[in-house]
């Protein structure tokens, strides 16, 4: 009997500080995110000429053309960042919102693709959910506490994945030269494929089965051990604001996939950072195959994800 209390607490208690469970409030819903807008972006940033990877720089070029218009478009400030790889030139774009001084919360996506293929959810679904983000500030125009940096990057995807080339790498590398205060930071990686067939949702790890749901009907907010109350805060906003199933992970970066966007270069600064995801190759069979089209994505649940950050990233 003792054996199973000694073995079996410690499982409990690590069970539960994984799935961070919350008590769910119901927000005040002041602003949501309109599908049709969200799947026009889709379409127009997959259908542009060419493919926006590291191999076609022309044609990554012309996304970026792409990115800050849109971003421009909403009428918020637009900074461009600049650098280099080898004889190569690559862009952020960064639009600001709220005070010029004080805390610092970022919210990207990467703009690139995987070679040459569509891109849909991997990754236009987090660029235009972040495109749609910069619309709500702008036209509600709400109170914040802090200053709301909406990044869109290059260079997430290989070969230049986990290397300083990554513009996340630039970004992260750039404020924490300028003393920036990171209050957090959120990478939106493939928020927009869904599944209510059971067997739809994969793990990363065996056992996991047993605590969530094998249905891939979720958005998740994946963080590691010292972003647990910043994931907790995101998601109890995120659930309260959406009728959107919210669930969440908080793992060490050896578990595959926990590290596997942008959020680690925040990480590396030892800032809260997470990734909100559909969990991409643990549900999608389309991840990084020229099947990840526009018409594989559900719009009205990916509405629901924007609708949800956007009231997390209002009220922090």
């Amino acid at each position: 009997m003792w054996i199973c209390v000694i073995i079996g607490v410690p499982l409990l208690l690590g069970a539960v500080w994984m799935m961070n469970p919350i008590k769910v409030h119901p927000m005040a819903v002041v602003a949501k995110a309109d599908a049709d807008r969200l799947e026009r972006d889709v379409r127009t940033l997959t259908g542009l000429e060419g493919f926006r990877c590291f191999e076609r720089p022309d044609d990554l070029d012309r996304a970026a053309e792409w990115v800050k218009a849109k971003l421009m478009a909403s009428g918020l400030l637009v900074e461009e960042e600049s650098f280099g790889v080898g004889d190569l030139s690559f862009r952020n774009l960064v639009a600001h919102y709220g005070a010029e001084k004080g805390p610092v919360l970022v919210i990207g996506a990467h703009y690139d693709v995987c070679g040459e293929q569509p891109g849909a959810d991997d990754n236009a679904s987090g660029v235009a959910g972040l495109i749609e983000l910069a619309r709500m500030l702008a036209k509600n125009r709400p109170t914040v506490s802090h200053r709301i940096e909406l990044a869109l990057w290059p260079l997430e995807e290989p070969p230049n994945f986990r290397s300083s080339a990554m513009g996340s790498a630039i970004h992260a590398n750039s404020l924490a030269l300028r003393g920036a205060d990171v209050r957090g930071m959120i990478s939106l990686e493939m928020i927009g494929f869904f599944s209510d067939e059971k067997g739809s949702q994969s793990f990363p790890a065996p056992g996991m089965s047993l605590l969530y749901s094998s249905r891939g009907d979720a958005i998740v907010v994946v963080g590691n051990s010292s972003s647990w109350w910043f994931t907790r805060r995101l998601k109890t906003r995120m659930a309260g604001s959406t009728d959107l199933s919210v669930r969440s992970m908080n793992a060490p970066a050896f578990v595959p996939g926990v590290d596997f966007s942008d959020h680690l270069n925040f990480w590396r600064h030892g800032w809260k950072a997470v990734m909100i995801t559909d969990t991409a190759f643990y549900r999608n069979p389309n991840y990084h195959q020229v099947t990840d089209t526009p018409d594989t994505l559900d719009y009205e649940r990916m509405a629901h994800v924007v609708t949800g950050v956007y009231a997390a990233i209002t009220t922090l």
